[in-house]
């Protein structure tokens, strides 16, 4: 008998739904919040607001694309946390609210370990190779950057992580500061093809270990275009491609320094990406690179998989059910990681 799962993100401000048939996925709907770009990012209120408005068509949605009925669910799985306490709010009250109506049970699921199991969600009509135990995994989103040792999908040791800031926030922040549009980070991808990632240098942090720190980076970034437009006002408009180019180069150099330590200090050559950053082309090329150099065996997901989904949520909720880890009435949202990792 098939298991099919209902996942529910809404983390921060994509409000997403997804029907999962076992490891198969039968529907994945996002539904972005146009209103913070004017902003320059995410405003909590107005984002889970905008939760209340879209939590019931996307599931709805996602129901149709599935072409299953509602009582065919056999679980659901919610994101807990981490994220905005009031984005989370909508989410965790709707999936509690709906697995009473249904009488299924309730399954929570951590966003950075659903990040990591989205490596095993398969599409129908073609089955992609998966990692295999134990690999490492580099997940690097606006909010983290990590170094995860996967045993199992439940058994994970943090081998490093950001001290400060994280690399999406580096790359948001350079956006910023050269008056990108919000998001920043996919501009500074698409200008950084073009440009000179040699031109200007940024210094490398020390930090010991694999972990990592980006707030360096940000203040050097600060400062140099500071003192370059008070010598040219234009300065970033006549630059813009290479500026880009340098500072996404610097944040891979960093980000892939300590991910070569890690697999050669392991012995792992399973090597895998995720989060939002994963869908920057430059780490994407360097992780493939690693393959030739290292003779890795790389695992890159989908474009749809890097940003916040639902079906990373419904596979991780997939291998919950089938260990029989369920939750109560009684979960509460968390805005800070609470999955173990060692």
């Amino acid at each position: 008998m098939s298991t099919y799962i209902l996942g529910i993100e809404s983390s921060c401000d994509d409000t997403s739904a997804s029907i999962i048939k076992d490891d198969t996925i039968l529907s994945n709907v996002i539904a972005n919040q146009e209103v913070h770009h004017k902003y320059g990012g995410v405003v909590p209120e107005l984002a889970s607001r905008s939760h209340q408005q879209n939590i019931i068509p996307v599931i709805h949605r996602a129901l149709q694309e599935a072409n299953i009925n509602k009582n065919q669910l056999s679980a659901i799985a919610f994101t807990r946390g981490p994220g905005l306490l009031g984005s989370l709010l909508v989410g965790s009250s709707f999936a509690k609210s709906f697995s009473l109506g249904l009488n299924i049970p309730l399954i929570e699921i951590d966003h950075l370990q659903a990040h990591i199991l989205a490596h095993f969600a398969q599409k129908p009509h073609k089955r992609i190779a998966t990692p295999k135990f134990p690999f490492l995994c580099l997940t690097v989103s606006g909010g983290h950057s990590q170094i995860v040792k996967v045993n199992s999908y439940f058994d994970m040791e943090l081998l490093g992580q950001t001290i400060d800031d994280a690399a999406g926030e580096a790359f948001d922040k350079t956006a910023k500061i050269m008056s990108l549009p919000y998001p920043g980070g996919p501009i500074i991808d698409k200008l950084a093809k073009e440009g000179n990632k040699n031109r200007f240098t940024f210094p490398l942090p020390k930090v010991a270990n694999y972990d990592y720190s980006f707030s360096g980076l940000k203040t050097s970034v600060l400062y140099f275009l500071r003192d370059e437009l008070k010598k040219d006002d234009h300065f970033i408009e006549k630059n813009q491609k290479d500026i880009a180019a340098s500072v996404q180069y610097t944040i891979i150099e960093i980000l892939m320094k300590k991910l070569v330590k890690a697999a050669q200090d392991t012995g792992i050559k399973e090597i895998a990406i995720a989060g939002g950053v994963s869908a920057n082309s430059g780490l994407r090329s360097a992780i493939k690179n690693g393959e030739k150099r290292y003779g890795w065996n790389t695992y890159i997901p989908a474009f749809e998989f890097t940003t916040d989904n639902a079906a990373m949520i419904a596979i991780t909720g997939l291998f919950k059910y089938q260990a029989g880890e369920f939750t109560d009435q009684k979960a509460s949202p968390y805005a800070r990681s609470k999955f173990k990792i060692k």
